[in-house]
């Protein structure tokens, strides 16, 4: 999905949140159990039930490449299953050299028809510059990320008084020069006394926000900030929504929540 496409979804839909699919077996309705492919049937309904409130859906991979084989399949079919007008995010985490990443490229946007992924740039330039090589595919760097070891590295100061997280906007803005993909970045909720930085530091490149609900991330707080006003926060909940219940009632319960989320959103922003 190209940006203008985007940013009339954005408005259209009066909605910043994007819906992450981390489907858990033990987590899964009963009823769903007993399905050939209870991922998907769970994924699917979460995805009809919240789609008309949501600008993206964010599969996470972990969830699915657990399954083994049959998860590449289920998770093809679930990313086939997000409607057009949402961005789908492959939550991947991918960071590898050379041909290895153009590999990882090729499979996330070209075999599974994904419109994003998220990528870990800490192998350098040829880690990321394969994925942005592709028109209007949408490549989110981690940078300040929502989790405690985000202090291990990112927080880490360098030499130079920059900390590392901000040199890694700088030098994936670099390579972005002149490349067809679209650039964005991670920065976890959690962070919000940094999170107006990283959008300044970006040059307002849209962020990848994780961590409100479950990780504690103050959704008032981040509908303040200067990047949520620009309509360029992609504010991504998960377990809040689709585990709202697991009984019979599971969609029809994701979508309340996805209705107060978007309800949040759209009367402080729009």
């Amino acid at each position: 999905m190209d940006l203008v496409h985007f940013q009339e979804s954005i408005e259209a839909k009066k909605s910043l949140l994007c819906i992450g699919l981390d489907p858990v077996i033990e987590k899964l309705p009963v009823h769903l159990k007993l399905n050939t492919d209870p991922f998907y049937s769970f994924c699917a309904e979460i995805i009809e039930s919240t789609a008309a409130y949501a600008i993206a859906f964010k599969p996470n991979f972990g969830f699915f490449e657990s399954l083994g084989p049959s998860g590449w399949y289920t998770l093809k079919k679930v990313i086939d299953q997000i409607p057009k007008d949402c961005l789908s995010i492959a939550d991947a985490k991918r960071g590898d050299i050379g041909n290895t990443a153009a590999a990882y490229a090729k499979a996330v946007f070209d075999s599974l028809g994904a419109d994003a992924i998220t990528l870990s740039p800490y192998m350098g330039k040829d880690s990321v510059l394969p994925f942005l090589e592709y028109l209007n595919k949408w490549s989110f760097v981690l940078s300040l990320t929502s989790n405690k070891g985000a202090e291990d590295f990112e927080l880490q100061m360098l030499d130079s008084g920059m900390p590392l997280y901000r040199k890694v906007i700088e030098k994936s803005l670099e390579w972005s020069r002149d490349q067809k993909g679209i650039l964005g970045f991670v920065a976890g909720a959690t962070r919000i006394e940094q999170i107006e930085e990283i959008y300044r530091a970006s040059e307002s490149s849209y962020l990848l926000v994780p961590g409100i609900g479950a990780q504690g991330g103050d959704l008032d707080l981040l509908l303040q900030s200067v990047l949520a006003k620009d309509k360029k926060a992609i504010i991504t909940v998960s377990r809040s929504v689709i585990y709202a219940s697991q009984g019979e009632d599971f969609a029809e319960m994701a979508q309340n929540e996805a209705i107060k989320l978007q309800s949040a959103i759209s009367s402080l922003i729009f």
